[in-house]
């Protein structure tokens, strides 16, 4: 046509804008004069609108080239290697911009996949109704590729309360990089602190302790939480357990004894502890060679469950011992006293008991 006898062809590239494939120069460009720059028949979204849908850049949240007409910041108006003509594939397009995320990202320890191969997996980039052009509100847009979260968070008996309230995932998880693993906001433990600051009531009127300050004001923390590793009990997506706990865990200070409701405590401690009548070894809570562990714990009818002498956070006492322990509306008393070859206590549920470890105290 006549246009090239004095402008170059585009080719090389593998796509032709379709006025281009089809050398009408003319749907776009005035031959004769334009008081728009190139020459053009109309100015930046425009032009693109005689032919493009222009209900791409009508949601509440528009991406600012689109906003402003800005097609050819993105897109190359004649041809293209890329997909919808665009300038640059993948996050290399959005980084052209974007410079800031550009560095922070691919400095992290931990990208997140969508960061690495395409940011339209997750945001629109003409507009959307949802905050920062996402294709969908939180938690529904993480579920989308995370299937097996989906059936975890929406199939648990118990629910995580920060899987849905304020920013979702984004509560926990940074949706880009991160130099944790999991891509996780900040460190775990800190993170868990960040909301476990205060008292927090469940949906059934439980009110949850607040774990900051018991941390902080006993000294005697249990394994996990000295290695600063909530997960390593508590699921942080969603559970079919007492307090979302991985395994199940008595929430009861009575239970009959069944092996199986102390799973989470046996996948640490070994379970012959309750299950040996007598023992030089397994336990230093002995009376003689009377495993008190088992008389406990190990009840046909009214075992007594670990929360009835331990606190599975932190005590001021060894062995994380309870002060006390909820009985009902009562806070019921330990009075737990150490000594040098065993202890004694004197709890609401008896009177005064002693034991030694190196000869068997005979109780009244």
């Amino acid at each position: 046509m006549a246009c090239y006898e004095c402008h170059d062809k585009f080719t090389g590239k593998r796509l032709l804008h379709s006025p281009v494939e089809a050398g009408e120069c003319t749907a776009c460009h005035n031959p004769h004069g334009s008081p728009f720059k190139f020459m053009l028949k109309a100015s930046g979204g425009d032009l693109c609108y005689e032919c493009h849908d222009s209900d791409l850049t009508t949601a509440e949240y528009v991406h600012g080239p689109a906003a402003v007409g800005g097609c050819t910041a993105c897109h190359d108006p004649h041809s293209s290697d890329y997909d919808m003509n665009l300038r640059l594939a993948g996050p290399g397009l959005c980084y052209s911009c974007h410079t800031d995320k550009a560095a922070k990202f691919l400095s992290a320890n931990v990208i997140h996949k969508p960061v690495k191969e395409d940011c339209i997996k997750c945001h629109n980039p003409h507009s959307s109704p949802v905050k920062f052009m996402l294709k969908q509100e939180y938690p529904l847009l993480c579920l989308g590729c995370h299937e097996k979260k989906k059936e975890q968070v929406y199939g648990s008996k118990v629910m995580h309360s920060a899987v849905f309230e304020g920013k979702s995932c984004l509560n926990c998880h940074d949706p880009h990089a991160s130099s944790l693993s999991m891509i996780l906001s900040m460190p775990s433990m800190q993170l868990c602190l960040s909301c476990h600051d205060r008292e927090r009531e469940t949906e059934d009127g439980t009110l949850l302790v607040n774990i900051k300050a018991l941390l902080q004001n006993n000294t005697e923390h249990h394994g996990p939480v000295k290695q600063e590793d909530c997960s390593g009990c508590h699921d942080p997506h969603g559970s079919d357990n007492f307090r979302i706990l991985r395994e199940p865990y008595p929430a009861a200070f009575y239970i009959p004894f069944n092996r199986e409701s102390y799973n989470l405590c046996f996948s640490c401690h070994e379970e012959s502890i309750v299950m040996s009548t007598l023992t030089t070894t397994l336990t230093g809570f002995r009376n003689g060679d009377m495993n008190l562990h088992f008389k406990h714990v190990n009840q046909v009818e009214k075992g007594r469950t670990c929360r009835a002498c331990h606190e599975t956070h932190a005590s001021s006492f060894p062995k994380h011992i309870r002060e006390s322990v909820p009985f009902g509306v009562w806070d019921l008393p330990l009075n737990y006293k150490k000594s040098d070859t065993g202890g004694s206590c004197m709890p609401g549920c008896h009177k005064l008991k002693i034991y030694d470890r190196n000869e068997r105290f005979i109780n009244p």
